[in-house]
């Protein structure tokens, strides 16, 4: 049976006793939590989190019967301004410090806007970028061995890791177990990847399962003039019944969840998946 978690935010900002009922009533079973997006009644600004405060707010969700699964805590490590990215670094390792009082061991971010350098760096923009990127990385790297929590990095098709490439390189440069890959497969498709789904699919899995430690689960579509958006899941191209075929192959167990969806519209949605995950597992059992 499927396990379905979900972006906690996506039911609006709430008093969090008020959120984890909201999250339980719809059917989650655990949730990624950005604490600025989502809690109405937190202060979660730097310097204002305790092993107190995030066990009051665990044991809230857990009394629901919902599993805080990840924190979210989206920084930009690539911003050219010094003193913000110190504040995000700074802001981000204190949620590593925490994380396990809030029953989690992981905290997820997204690696910056690919074109950060360009204005500045024209013809070398990606190397200056991936330098900054790199060596932010090493310091949260370091932070998270220290109280033994997970960095979960969800690459983007416009952000500074962009591609399998990309993401292998991280692993590369920063070989550290504490560093792992929350995939998303519509934030890393691009257009060139949809006449063959199962290529850029199988190729990511083959490379990167097993630094897979979270999986976001939306759908995708591309405008005549090639714009990205992202429909209510089913409404889009991505192939499911592959996507769920080879996470139940490589990954069985991990935690997935849902996101791009409204409040309302996250009934429909889980149902859709839970169906097409159903049905893949009818599959393997045959």
């Amino acid at each position: 049976m499927m396990q379905l978690g979900i972006l906690a935010h996506i039911f609006g900002k709430q008093p969090y006793a008020d959120l984890a009922k909201s999250v339980a009533t719809h059917g989650f079973s655990y949730v990624q939590l950005a604490l600025s997006k989502a809690l109405s009644d937190i202060d979660s600004t730097y310097g204002k989190l305790s092993p107190g405060l995030a066990n009051t707010i665990g044991e809230a969700f857990d009394q629901q019967g919902v599993r805080i699964a990840v924190l979210g805590c989206y920084i930009d490590p690539v911003n050219p301004n010094k003193e913000q990215r110190r504040m995000d670094l700074n802001r981000f390792k204190e949620h590593l410090r925490y994380a396990r009082d809030f029953g989690c061991s992981m905290v997820a971010t997204e690696t910056g806007n690919l074109n950060t350098y360009q204005s500045t760096f024209p013809d070398r923009f990606e190397e200056m970028g991936w330098k900054i990127f790199r060596e932010s990385m090493e310091e949260l790297t370091e932070e998270a061995e220290k109280w033994g929590v997970h960095i979960a990095v969800e690459p983007v098709s416009v952000h500074t890791v962009h591609s399998k490439e990309h993401t292998l390189r991280l692993f590369e440069e920063i070989p550290s177990s504490n560093l792992g890959l929350l995939f998303d497969p519509c934030n890393m498709m691009k257009i060139e990847h949809v006449e063959d789904q199962a290529s850029f699919l199988h190729g990511i899995f083959q490379d990167l399962y097993s630094r897979m430690i979270m999986i976001h689960s939306k759908d995708v579509a591309f405008s005549a003039d090639q714009v990205k958006g992202n429909p209510v899941p089913g409404k889009g191209i991505l192939d499911y019944p592959l996507f769920f075929e080879l996470l139940q192959t490589y990954t069985p167990h991990i935690d997935i969840s849902l996101e791009g969806v409204t409040a309302e519209q996250s009934t429909q949605a889980s149902t859709y998946l839970r169906e097409i995950w159903n049905s893949v597992s009818r599959s393997f059992q045959m």
